[in-house]
């Protein structure tokens, strides 16, 4: 049965949804049916809204299980299979009231079974099924074949049918599930139905006409997609320019809760209940107190920003009507541009909706099912200019010609591409961000060969214009000079506007012109260009850049130097002469141990050669002389060991009173100055 619902009113997004309303007729307690795509039923029962326009009530709105085709015919009592379905089902509702036409006579009874019985036809003989059913107190067989009419009168055996043969039905289309809407009333009532499915976004596309002499002209089209499975046929299309907040969320599935399993337990008694004992308490919070009303919009109010429809009843007006711009005329070569006019004349109607943008078509569309449409949305003049737009990174050798647009429509333009004309002649394209009334954006449509550009840079570091000297640290501040000089010359007969775009890479600008306009990347420096003439530009950048120097490495000369270059005052300078002169003791310390430490390896080495040699020496007189030598030169090797060990524990306590003094007097140091 085919729903008395038709789409009415259709609005499309930016956000991957549309907004549909449907009105139908219904009489009486009619139930209305429509069918949806399982992958839309979250949205549907997430948005939809319906209501009986003329004193009726919605009793409730059902819809399709989400159980498989399978699981479902297995709950159901009865099976019909593929072949043999009457018979099967015959003999599956024994017992069942029937009401049976056999030629001009009706019987009534109850189904006692089916069998088959042989029948003889000519010289053959042929099996036919014999339905035997209860009449009165009398068991009567009918040939099935001779049956006109079957009724069933149990209603349960009736239902159990229709709803097999309903759940059949729904598998020939596995993606489609359908919602009833049960109504109750009385005579004929006008039912509206509203909700949302994820639908294509809508897309636009403009043409700027370029007319010397003529303001600019802007015409845009709006690309929407009809991906349903049923025709928009004169509906009402409206078009919202935004970026409301929208989700999908699972309804559709059945959703079960975990429940705990409680037993009934028998007790003696009641203990005592003996609560712990608190160590640590948390501060107590205040109780929260309800909201005012007025603080809070209403649902209502909020459904209009995302829904209009949704915000007034039925019928009510959406919206309100907003006057173009006069439609200017060309002379002259100006064909193409009435033309354009009177084809393709624009009633927008526009509204504002929180901090969305409604465009609405003045008449009837009609997008068929998988097809899509071009609809007109704006068709008016506007401010704007051609300049030309250098930008480094787009192209080195020269400028883009560009128009720069300002939106004096009154209308929010979605992004989208442009096609530009000048003088009847196709000139460029290029892409349109979306603009808000009154947004100025430069709109780059063709490289400009007339202009050519280069580009030099050179960077040096500045002097220094403040030192400072605070934990044995010297840091000078200085700035990093970057200058960009830019040559433009314009060998085209007519005077141009030239902007610039520098890279904002956190330098400041220093002895340069101010900048026409400041983007987030980029300054824009604006040059009046004469014909057959050269400008340049110098653009002056500055970061400040530092050097540090760690005063326990220095020496005389770096001293010497930071003096001269004024980073120290003779006071800081001496001081650190003096710590330079402390460490050159500290490394005539170093020195020193260093010696010792070398001469006791050699005395060890020595003393290990002599005890080898005693080892290897035999008894007798000489063997014995020649021992007591070597042990005498052992004990005399032995007393400057420890003369040595004196001296170094001597010299490494020196040094690490020098290396205290050095470091308490680097420390000690502090100065700054202004250069």
């Amino acid at each position: 049965m085919p729903s008395p619902l038709s789409i009415r009113r259709v609005v499309l997004y930016k956000h991957g949804v549309g907004y549909f309303e449907r009105r139908g007729k219904v009489t009486g307690s009619e139930t209305a049916h429509l069918d949806f795509k399982a992958r839309d039923m979250n949205d549907v029962l997430k948005s939809m809204t319906v209501l009986d326009l003329n004193g009726g009530s919605v009793s409730a709105v059902s819809y399709d299980s989400t159980k498989p085709l399978e699981q479902l015919l297995s709950e159901a009592t009865i099976r019909i299979p593929e072949h043999g379905s009457l018979t099967a089902l015959l003999g599956q509702v024994k017992g069942a009231r029937v009401r049976a036409r056999v030629g001009g006579a009706q019987v009534e009874g109850a189904i006692v079974g089916l069998e088959s019985l042989p029948v003889v036809q000519g010289e053959a003989s042929v099996v036919r099924p014999f339905l035997t059913l209860l009449v009165g107190a009398s068991l009567r067989t009918f040939d099935v074949l001779e049956l006109g009419e079957l009724e069933f009168l149990d209603e349960a055996v009736r239902k159990d049918l229709e709803f097999y043969l309903a759940t059949v039905m729904s598998s020939y289309k596995k993606d489609s599930k359908r919602l009833s809407i049960l109504t109750a009333g009385e005579g004929s009532r006008e039912l509206f139905v509203s909700y949302v499915l994820e639908s294509p976004v809508w897309k636009t596309s403009y043409r700027i006409l370029l007319d010397e002499g003529q303001s600019p002209l802007l015409q845009g089209w709006a690309m929407v997609d009809n991906t349903g499975d049923e025709d928009w046929v004169d509906v009402e299309l409206s078009l919202i320019a935004g970026l409301p907040v929208s989700f999908v969320h699972d309804l559709y599935n059945p959703r079960y809760m975990r429940r705990p399993v409680v037993e009934v337990r028998s007790e003696t008694g009641v203990a005592p209940v003996i609560p712990e004992e608190a160590y640590e308490s948390a501060p107590a919070e205040p109780m929260m107190e309800s909201a005012d009303d007025e603080s809070f919009g209403s649902s209502a109010d909020m459904a209009s920003t995302i829904m209009p429809a949704m915000a007034a009843p039925p019928g009510a007006p959406r919206r309100m009507r907003a006057k173009g711009g006069p439609m200017i005329g060309g002379g002259g070569r100006g064909g193409m541009r009435e033309a354009l006019e009177q084809s393709t004349s624009v009633t927008t109607l526009t509204k504002e909706v929180g901090d969305l943008f409604e465009y609405g078509v003045d008449r009837p569309v009609t997008v068929h099912r998988n097809q899509s449409a071009l609809v007109p949305i704006v068709h008016r003049p506007f401010e704007g200019r051609r300049v030309l737009l250098y930008n480094r990174s787009t192209r080195e050798k020269n400028p883009m010609s560009c128009i720069e647009f300002k939106n004096t429509t009154g209308l929010t333009l979605e992004g989208g591409p442009v096609t530009i004309t000048e003088d009847e002649t196709y000139v460029g394209e290029a892409m349109l961000d979306t603009l808000k009334p009154d947004d100025v954006r430069f709109v780059p449509y063709a490289v400009e060969l007339s202009c050519t550009m280069s580009v030099e840079e050179d960077q040096e570091d500045g002097p220094v214009f403040r030192a400072r000297l605070n934990r044995g640290t010297l840091v000078v501040e200085f700035f990093h000079q970057r200058r960009t000089k830019v040559l433009a010359r314009n060998k085209a007969k007519r005077p141009q506007v030239l902007f610039v775009e520098h890279p904002r890479t956190g330098w400041e600008l220093k002895d340069t012109v101010a900048p026409a306009e400041t983007t987030d990347g980029f300054w824009r420096f604006k040059r009046e260009l004469a014909p057959g003439t050269s400008d340049t530009l110098v653009i002056t950048e500055r970061t400040r850049g530092h050097r540090q120097y760690y005063l326990g490495n220095l020496g005389l000369e770096e001293v010497t130097f930071f003096l001269d270059s004024r980073y120290i005052d003779p006071r800081v300078a001496q001081a650190l002469r003096d710590v330079v002169a402390m460490r050159e003791k500290q490394s005539k310390v170093a020195q020193d141990l260093q010696r010792l430490n070398e001469e006791r390896s050699q005395l060890f080495k020595d003393q290990e050669r002599i005890r080898s040699n005693i080892d290897s020496l035999k008894s007798g007189a000489s063997q014995r002389e020649l021992v007591e030598r070597f042990v005498t030169k052992l004990n005399a090797q032995e007393d400057r060991l420890e003369s040595i060990g004196r001296e170094m524990e001597r010299l490494e306590q020196e040094r690490t009173r020098l290396q205290a003094e050095t470091n308490q007097r680097i420390e000690s140091l502090s100065y700054e100055a202004d250069l």
